[in-house]
C-alpha cells in the first residue's frame, strides 16, 4: 500500500509540471520503470536459469480463439467492454470485479483480461504491476488432486525433487487452496495456488512477486515453466512422491 501511494504521489507531481493527464502520467513513469535495473541492484537469478527474452504481452501469450472459447469474448470484444465502463480510470482490483460481477467471467480469467487491458492501455508493462512493481507467474494443470500438488509444494523433502537447491521460508500454508514463502531469504516472495479442475486433475499457479525489473521477471517465469514441468512429470509419472 505505501508502495502504491507514493507512485500516485510521484504521478501527480508529474501532472503539475507537464500539464499531463492522470493516465499520460502514469504511463509515461511506468514506462521508465520498465527500464531494465542496474546489475549491482538485481536480485540474484534463479539457480540453473539462463537469460531469457523479454515478458511477452498478455494478448500474445492467450489466443483470441481460447480467450473466446472460455469467456464468450476476444481481446478486441473486451478492450472494447472495458473501455466503455472507463476502465483505465480504475484499479486492478475494480476492473477484475467488474469483469466477475458484471459480466460472470470466471475470477481466473478476469485476472488475465484485466492484465491484458492494463498492457494494452499502457498502464503497465508485461511483467509489471500496477504499482510500478514487478512479478513473474506460471501454472499448469497437472493430473493430481489438490491435496497432493500441495503436499508437493509445501512438503520439504518432496518439494527437493522439483525444485532443488532452493530455500523458501514459510510465511503461511493454507491446505490444499495457498502456499506462501519468502524466496531464498527474501526480499523476493512466491506464492503458489491450486485450482481443482474437474475431479482428477488441479491447476497450479505460482506468482513470484517483489521483482526488481522486466528481465528478472522474464528470467523467473521461464524458471518456473521449467519447474512446474517438472513437477507435473514427477506427479504424473509416480504414484508415490514419498
Amino acid at each position: 500500500m505505501t508502495d502504491q501511494r507514493s507512485f500516485k504521489t510521484r504521478v501527480r507531481a508529474r501532472m503539475a509540471k507537464t500539464g499531463e493527464s492522470y493516465t499520460t502520467a502514469r504511463r509515461h513513469l511506468i514506462s521508465r520503470a520498465a527500464a531494465p535495473a542496474s546489475t549491482a541492484a538485481q536480485t540474484e537469478r534463479p539457480a540453473g536459469a539462463s537469460s531469457a527474452p523479454a515478458a511477452a504481452a498478455q494478448t500474445e501469450r492467450i489466443a483470441d480463439d481460447l480467450l473466446r472459447d472460455r469467456t464468450g469474448r476476444g481481446w478486441a470484444d473486451w478492450f472494447a467492454v472495458l473501455d466503455a465502463a472507463s476502465a483505465a480510470e480504475r484499479t486492478h482490483t475494480e476492473i477484475a470485479r467488474h469483469l466477475t460481477a458484471g459480466h460472470e467471467v470466471p475470477g481466473w480469467w478476469a485476472q488475465t483480461i484485466t492484465v491484458g487491458y492494463e498492457q494494452a492501455r499502457g498502464l503497465r508493462s508485461p511483467g509489471q504491476r500496477r504499482d510500478g512493481g514487478f512479478e513473474a507467474s506460471a501454472s499448469r494443470t497437472v493430473a493430481a488432486p489438490a491435496a497432493r500438488l500441495f503436499e508437493a509444494v509445501a512438503d520439504e523433502t518432496v518439494r527437493a525433487r522439483w525444485l532443488p537447491g532452493v530455500e523458501v521460508r514459510v510465511r503461511t500454508a493454507t491446505a490444499p487452496r495457498r502456499f506462501r514463502a519468502d524466496w531464498a531469504g527474501g526480499p523476493t516472495r512466491i506464492v503458489v495456488g491450486f485450482d481443482p479442475v474437474g475431479e482428477s486433475k488441479t491447476r497450479v499457479t505460482v506468482l513470484h512477486e517483489k521483482l526488481i525489473g522486466a528481465e528478472q521477471a522474464a528470467e523467473f517465469k521461464a524458471y518456473w515453466r521449467e519447474r512446474l514441468t517438472a513437477l507435473k512429470v514427477l506427479l504424473e509419472s509416480n504414484g508415490d512422491t514419498r
